[in-house]
């Protein structure tokens, strides 16, 4: 099979389909990272159809020739908002409704997809917005480009009500096809971050999830708020900026997952301020809450390191302007969070695939498995800036960007 290096090369697979073979694509890589804290070199990955086939270390030649790079799976953002994106006007615009249409909110939202898809995040979490359900369904269908998107559709508020009431609102989210569930257990950094619902709420909230098979993530910044949705069942706690000692080893207790968000989405906000400035919380005091912020959350993190247990994955939080520059957060959690590279990779990979309990579908490169795979001009083991260099993007067998013979 002749050499494919051409920059954004698309794997042709109809013809084969139409003679109901699985095509089968070849990739060698230099360095491959597998995702689970495995290193290989000068190996093959051999791609049936959307699936990994296997790794074949005995192969010498292949459809792609990335001996130079480093090979690892796709990354995996577990916490981004699709729909939320700067306007014709240039402001924030984090919520569909208002005067924009909708299907112009959905064509913004593609665009956020894509930027990330090209540099390397193949699966988002996204929540959440009732728009990404038809984006989610648009690209598993193949008719756009863009990551595999899991969405929670709308967040459940207090305003759901007592007990009876979140339990509908949970009902709901199912019925309109939420993959999973998103709970606002505190309120906003911006005000303050402290517990919106008492745990009699966390419990019907979780275990209404729980009953329909769905996880259940919550937006928690105050230590309480964690402490009762770890207690009522929920699968992650996202933000956790005023987390305390004795939260953190009840996560990990309990086996929770902790999705903290220590730089893009505030270095995202410190730089766009005008665009958001004005708009709901988004006021001066706001900025300064966040801004005390950051020092809290980036200890928080270091205290969630020194726990083993405690299984720490990669979330962005992106919103308006932060797509494409996902990785930000993972060389952050390096450089200046103290996280040993090979654990900041495995928990944007298959620790954050665990989390989405998809373990067996993505996050590693392995037989069985769908073949999304990133290519690095460099090894993130010894400058984890190399995420900055994604070259070669695959998702579910399909080559997407191949730009590792330019210049």
């Amino acid at each position: 099979m002749p050499l494919r290096c051409h920059a954004f090369a698309v794997a042709l697979t109809v013809p084969s389909l139409a003679l109901g073979q699985a095509p089968t694509i070849t990739i060698h890589a230099g360095t491959v990272l597998d995702g689970r804290g495995g290193v290989a070199r000068n190996t093959t990955i051999v791609v049936a159809g959307s699936h990994i086939l296997r790794l074949d270390p005995a192969l010498t030649t292949a459809t792609y020739d990335l001996g130079r790079l480093t090979v690892m799976p796709g990354g995996i953002d577990t916490h981004v908002h699709l729909t939320s994106h700067f306007d014709a006007n240039g402001r924030a615009h984090n919520d569909p409704g208002g005067a924009e249409p909708l299907q112009q909110t959905v064509l913004y939202a593609e665009e956020n997809a894509y930027h990330a898809l090209l540099a390397g995040i193949t699966t988002v979490q996204s929540i959440g917005s009732t728009l990404d359900r038809e984006l989610r369904d648009a690209i598993a269908r193949g008719t756009i480009p863009g990551p595999r998107v899991i969405t929670s559709l709308d967040w459940i508020t207090p305003e759901a009500g007592d007990a009876d009431g979140l339990r509908r609102a949970v009902q709901q989210r199912v019925a309109g096809g939420a993959d999973v569930i998103k709970i606002l257990g505190s309120k906003s950094i911006r005000e303050g971050g402290g517990p919106t619902l008492t745990e009699d709420q966390f419990r019907a909230a979780c275990g209404e999830a729980k009953a329909h098979g769905r996880r259940c993530v919550v937006h928690a910044h105050a230590a309480e708020a964690a402490r009762r949705a770890v207690l009522a069942g929920a699968t992650s706690i996202e933000h956790g900026v005023l987390l305390d000692e004795a939260t953190l080893d009840l996560m990990a207790e309990h086996g929770t997952f902790f999705d903290p968000n220590l730089y893009l989405v505030f270095q995202n906000y410190f730089d766009n301020k005008a665009q958001f400035l004005g708009i709901e919380n988004y006021t001066e005091e706001g900025f300064a809450q966040m801004h005390r912020a950051v020092p809290l959350v980036l200890a928080v993190f270091k205290q969630a390191l020194r726990r083993p247990k405690l299984r720490v994955v990669f979330g962005t939080d992106a919103v308006a302007g932060a797509f494409g520059k996902n990785w930000e957060e993972l060389i952050y959690r390096v450089q200046v969070g103290g996280q040993a590279p090979m654990a900041a990779i495995v928990s944007a990979t298959s620790l954050a695939a665990q989390s989405l309990q998809l373990a067996d579908t993505i996050g590693a490169l392995a037989p069985g498995l769908e073949a999304d795979l990133i290519g690095l001009d460099g090894n993130p083991l010894d400058d984890i800036t190399a995420l900055r260099r994604v070259v070669f993007v695959m998702k579910g067998g399909q080559v997407v960007k191949n730009v590792a013979s330019a210049p």
